[in-house]
């Protein structure tokens, strides 16, 4: 190609380029152009800093603090949902119209404009925005409003009603002590017919009295769950003075949980109380005695047989990948590999049937205390101390390894159960001796079955 006919396509590109950047510009311009002057307040709802809502119940403001939580400073001075009030900032900070009613001149009152009023301050702006909002629109119940400076009347989204028409209570922060359940180290419960004690050890729950024994963890969090989850229903006291305290029953209250939180270093104690069908709460951080849904009572009225562990071991049998089995003089270890098939841990490495090793760690999983032992005399009481059979599951959990062992004693064959033990913990177990039948008695037990037509080799 000649360099003058090079040149001139450079040209010819060159133009079509900036044509087409000019025509985008121009475009994405009336775009944005188009989209403020849908819009009848234009702000970022992080800047707001004040909100003032005028409805039917009166006056609220809200005023957010120094960590982005936000305060309700009238009609009374509480602690605010913040979740409530953001949505409310979002709402109205960024608000379009569905469409212009009068463009100018209309009369306000003509609309009931104003029945309710949101007024909004934010950072950087010398003067508020101020929304006033008027009646319904009978054929689409979208509402009629308009901005203070603004002579446009126009219609706004009617799912915005929801938020302008509620009352102080709705925006206040509802629950006695906000806290995450693994933030909890020990929990003590009194309640009318109840009394226990649980410690957390690592990840797992311990009671510690009536009895010691590895609790279900599942229980205790659902414990920890209902108390974090207690919302009021309504304040009954602002002030929790000894009159009040007296009062709703909460100076001598029928359950009382006290919860540790180390890494805060601070007790919280809740109390709660039913009364004439209804139940009240306070905690001892919170000055406040609040009405509570009555269903918290039955969430955390746990007796210790409901939040006992019975599983002998507890893991999860797909994440093993190492298996010991001893009964007498005969043992058998194997391994998971890479791709997920059990091997024999012999000089040979020969692959076992999958399904019946894993068959048998489920069932070392599921085990379960038909009876406890919770003051075993000696181990040679029970057989013991010389096992008749063993059976060790190591697991993995990410890059975490850990082992679980089972011991197997005594049978007992009128009940048809065998005492079994877990070396970490302090009692003993009685379960179904129909696990017995369970164990390989000899290593083709788990090897693959040999195609059809063909002997097993020993």
């Amino acid at each position: 190609m000649k360099p003058k006919t090079t040149l001139i396509l450079l040209g010819v590109f060159a133009i079509l380029l900036a044509t087409t950047l000019l025509f985008e510009s121009r475009s994405k311009a009336r775009k944005e152009t188009k989209e403020k002057s849908e819009k009848l307040i234009d702000l970022q709802s992080a800047d707001i800093e004040k909100i003032t809502l005028k409805n039917e119940s009166g006056t609220i403001t809200f005023k957010r603090g120094d960590k982005s939580e936000w305060s309700m400073i009238e009609p009374l001075e509480a602690q605010a949902d913040s979740y409530e009030v953001n949505r409310l900032a979002e709402d109205f900070s960024n608000l379009k119209f569905e469409r212009v009613v009068e463009a100018e001149g209309g009369d306000p009152a003509k609309y009931e404009i104003p029945h309710k009023e949101l007024t909004l301050w934010s950072k950087g702006q010398t003067e508020p925005v101020r929304l006033l909002i008027g009646m319904e629109n009978p054929l689409d119940n979208t509402l009629f409003a308009k901005r203070d400076d603004d002579k446009r009347i126009v219609l706004l989204a009617s799912y915005l009603k929801h938020n302008l028409e509620k009352k102080p209570f709705d925006f206040r922060q509802k629950d006695i002590f906000r806290f995450e359940s693994e933030d909890v180290g020990s929990i003590k419960l009194k309640a009318k017919d109840i009394a226990w004690e649980a410690r957390k050890r690592d990840a797992d729950w311990f009671l510690e009295a009536p009895v010691k024994a590895l609790a279900k963890k599942s229980r205790i969090e659902d414990v920890l769950r209902a108390l974090s989850n207690i919302r009021a229903k309504e304040f009954v006291s602002e002030e929790k003075r000894e009159p009040e305290i007296a009062q709703f029953g909460l100076r001598e209250p029928e359950y009382s949980i006290a919860l540790s939180l180390p890494a805060k270093n601070q007790e919280v104690v809740f109390s709660l109380h039913k009364q004439d069908e209804i139940v009240y709460a306070t905690s001892s951080v919170s000055p406040k005695i609040v009405s509570a849904e009555s269903q918290v009572l039955t969430d955390i009225e746990k007796k210790v047989e409901d939040l006992r562990e019975k599983a002998v071991v507890v893991f999860n049998s797909w994440e093993a990948h190492k298996v010991r089995v001893k009964k007498g003089d005969f043992t058998l270890e194997l391994s998971k590999d890479k791709d997920g098939k059990w091997l024999f841990d012999d000089a040979e490495k020969k692959e076992a049937d999958r399904s019946r090793v894993e068959t048998f760690i489920r069932k070392v999983e599921s085990l379960e205390a038909m009876e406890f032992i919770d003051q075993p005399a000696e181990l040679s009481a029970y057989g013991l101390d010389r096992p008749q059979a063993e059976v060790t599951v190591w697991t993995k959990d990410g890059e975490k390894d850990r082992e679980f062992q089972i011991l197997v004693g005594q049978e007992d064959p009128e009940k048809k159960q065998v005492t079994v033990r877990n070396p970490q913990l302090e009692y003993l177990f009685r379960v179904d001796a129909a696990f017995l039948s369970d164990f390989p008695k000899e290593a083709k037990d788990w090897k693959p079955a040999p195609p059809e037509g063909k002997k097993e080799t020993p």
